[in-house]
């Protein structure tokens, strides 16, 4: 007996110390596991925030991209339409047709021509002065009879690429230029790459078919030639207004035969067409911009440096603009901010693995004591961490607020303290309302009681009106849980976005502009259908509103009556204006018109459906149109505007008939509602007349031309 007692706890003291071990081992692991996932996730979490900023500088990159691009096109643009002038004057037309005819037939016919070769040299000349093709003065250089090598002008060519007409100083035709007049012959525009001139300066050229006055439109008789030098009106588009980052540059560039050509200026000085590189050579910037335009990445400049970069083909040319800007301006800041978030969260989880392991070896003797130390201690990491989180948020250029369901604040953020000329604790536990003004306030209330209530997020976009112009914010509201200490709110970050509002509604106003001198070409060509297209948009957007169509409708439809007869303009005057009786031939090609206009405008970016409403307009209720659709297939911005045009056409004048009223005119529509016409259309507009004074609006709708003149 003695000898198991001295021996029993001799056997159960390993079991005791076996067990404190495992215990010992399970809280190591577990304490690791726990350090390696908070590394783990700090890591994750500045790296989401890496990639979301990389993110904000690809959608501020691209809409610099796009708005070079726009002024790039619009440079090449204008000057096609310089040379379309030329291409379709009369006189130009007539005078060249003469010219070729008397080369053909030779003796007294070429002594006439000389005198209309001497009429058109000097319109070549008064529109290359008047349009930049011509050539630079000469400088430095001493009077004698030695001529010029030729580097920009404007000429004419007949079939074969041989010169007939040339302003002074345009240069000879080169294969390249010969080519591109076989190409323009063909009926479309052809733009000449940018190439070496014979002054070794950047040239651009553009070509364009010239038809007979009279005579088959398939094939050009000649080609009207302008060669321009590239000056600072081209590279102007490029610059971006108000450029801010120092490393920021925006070039063209394109590949040809395996290499990238740097078309514009650089930034190091380099001239225009100097610096090239292999296609294949790694990561180059420009190399990656002509191989997947509209991508983003970050890749290296022609100097070696990191940059990100992004990048938008020009339409109509082998050009790809190229954005790009330093990574380590772009992202010195961002950088800055995440190796700071990443030392603090480091921090954080290096002092509570800590303080878990002090207070798991001072025991149970010392629990109380240490829980009051570990709570001043987590207190001042909180204290530490909410410095933090101001740090990150007062360095967001947004303006950030927490608010109540009763608006009062409950955080800011120093931007937004700033707008107010407030102190951030001067801000805390005010009302919205007395903060930033009763209007801004009242929108951002009712969607901030509503997000708390349904604790789902929300954005809008406000447009406020101000003494130097509207102020566009978009705000973003999401729900913030209660606790304790703080009611449910809602947290709102508030951006400026007033300037990308500014630009879109310019695009906008250029659009409209362009539609109203389109439409204004084909209503010049009969002065019983001017204005029609105009009262028809006028009219569709009243049915619209009767009908309760949204924004992006109501501008379809306005645009689509504004445009829907550009087709008319290859219909000959003659027909327009005719008052006897139309040929079922004349029918279908005045039905036909709306297609061609829809054909002309299928590479046009509109907002809605424009185009295919447009096609759509000569479509029936009961599916006798040309397309065969019928119903609801047709869509709703169709079916207005063909009733809009009707109604127009029938209250106007027209040289073969005087104005219907507007009763007989609403009896014809209600009969040939659900045949023709949708039903809700036609009693839509027929509301708006007895009912919206459409009656009264649209009266000067019957005056005839004459009477319109005179009143």
């Amino acid at each position: 007996m003695v000898n198991e007692e001295k021996q029993q706890p001799q056997e159960q003291e390993p079991k005791i110390k076996r067990a404190v071990n495992f215990k010992v081992a399970g809280t190591v692991v577990a304490l690791v596991a726990i350090v390696a996932a908070g590394v783990f996730y700090a890591f994750s979490f500045v790296e989401e925030e890496r990639q979301r900023d990389l993110q904000d500088w690809q959608i501020r990159l691209g809409i610099v991209a796009d708005s070079r691009v726009a002024a790039v096109s619009d440079w090449v643009d204008k000057n096609f339409a310089s040379l379309r002038e030329l291409a379709e004057n009369a006189s130009l037309q007539l005078y060249m047709t003469e010219i070729l005819f008397a080369e053909e037939e030779g003796g007294e016919a070429m002594a006439e021509a000389q005198a209309q070769a001497g009429y058109l040299r000097n319109l070549l000349v008064a529109t290359a002065d008047r349009t930049g093709f011509s050539a630079p003065p000469p400088s430095g250089e001493i009077a004698a009879n030695v001529e010029r090598v030729g580097v920009a002008g404007i000429a004419l060519l007949n079939k074969d690429g041989k010169l007939l007409v040339a302003s002074p100083g345009t240069p000879p035709p080169s294969p390249d230029i010969r080519a591109a007049v076989a190409k323009a012959l063909g009926g479309k525009p052809v733009l000449i790459d940018l190439y070496k001139g014979a002054s070794d300066e950047t040239t651009v050229g553009f070509a364009l078919p010239v038809y007979a006055l009279q005579g088959d439109e398939t094939e050009g008789i000649g080609v009207v030639l302008g060669i321009k030098l590239i000056g600072k009106d081209f590279v102007k588009t490029l610059e971006q207004p108000g450029e801010i980052q120092k490393t920021a540059e925006t070039y063209l560039a394109r590949k040809n035969n395996g290499v990238i050509e740097y078309l514009t200026p650089l930034a190091d000085g380099t001239p225009p067409l100097e610096r090239t590189f292999a296609a294949d050579t790694p990561d180059l910037a420009a190399a990656f911009a002509v191989e997947k335009p509209g991508g983003f990445g970050i890749r290296r400049d022609y100097t070696g440096t990191e940059v990100l970069v992004t990048s938008r083909p020009i339409a109509g040319t082998p050009w790809v603009l190229a954005r790009k800007v330093a990574t380590s301006e772009a992202l010195a800041e961002t950088d800055t901010r995440l190796r700071t978030i990443l030392v603090v969260f480091l921090l954080i989880i290096g002092g509570v693995s800590v303080t878990m392991v002090a207070v798991w070896r001072h025991g149970t003797s010392l629990r109380a004591a240490k829980a009051a130390e570990q709570f001043k201690l987590q207190m001042e990491r909180f204290q530490n961490l909410s410095k933090f989180l101001n740090v990150v948020t007062n360095s967001h250029p947004a303006h950030i607020l927490a608010v109540t369901g009763e608006g009062n604040i409950t955080f800011a953020n120093k931007r937004a303290a700033d707008s107010v000329d407030m102190e951030v604790d001067d801000m805390l536990g005010k009302n919205m309302f007395n903060v930033i003004g009763p209007i801004q306030a009242k929108a951002y209330h009712e969607i901030n009681k509503e997000v708390i209530e349904k604790f789902e997020p929300h954005n809008a976009v406000h447009r406020f009106e101000e003494a130097d112009g509207d102020l566009v914010i978009k705000s973003d509201h999401v729900p913030l849980r209660g606790d304790r200490d703080y009611p449910p709110s809602s947290l709102m970050i508030l951006d400026d976005i007033t300037e990308l509002t500014r630009e879109r509604e310019r695009r906008e106003r250029v659009m409209r502009q362009l539609v109203e001198t389109l439409v204004s070409v084909v209503d010049r060509r009969d002065p019983y259908s001017a204005n029609h297209s105009a009262r028809v948009a006028e009219v569709s957007h009243a049915i619209g509103q009767e009908m309760g169509l949204g924004e992006l409708e109501q501008r379809t439809v306005d645009i689509a009556g504004s445009v829907m007869n550009l087709g008319k303009i290859f219909i000959p005057p003659e027909l327009l204006t005719k008052t006897g009786k139309l040929t079922d031939d004349e029918r279908e090609q005045l039905s036909r018109s709306f297609v061609v206009s829809a054909d002309l405008l299928s590479g046009v970016e509109f907002d809605g459906p424009v185009v295919d409403t447009v096609r759509q307009i000569g479509e029936s209720w009961d599916g006798a149109g040309p397309l065969g659709m019928k119903g609801d297939e047709i869509l709703v911005t169709a079916r207005i505007v063909a009733v809009a045009n009707v109604f127009v056409g029938m209250v106007s004048p027209r040289a073969y008939r005087d104005a219907m009223t507007f009763e007989k005119v609403a009896a014809i529509l209600m009969e040939e509602a659900e045949k023709k016409f949708d039903r809700k259309a036609v009693v839509a507009l027929i509301n708006y007349i007895e009912n919206r004074g459409g009656r009264q609006k649209w009266a000067h709708y019957r005056e005839t031309p004459l009477d319109q003149g005179t009143s």
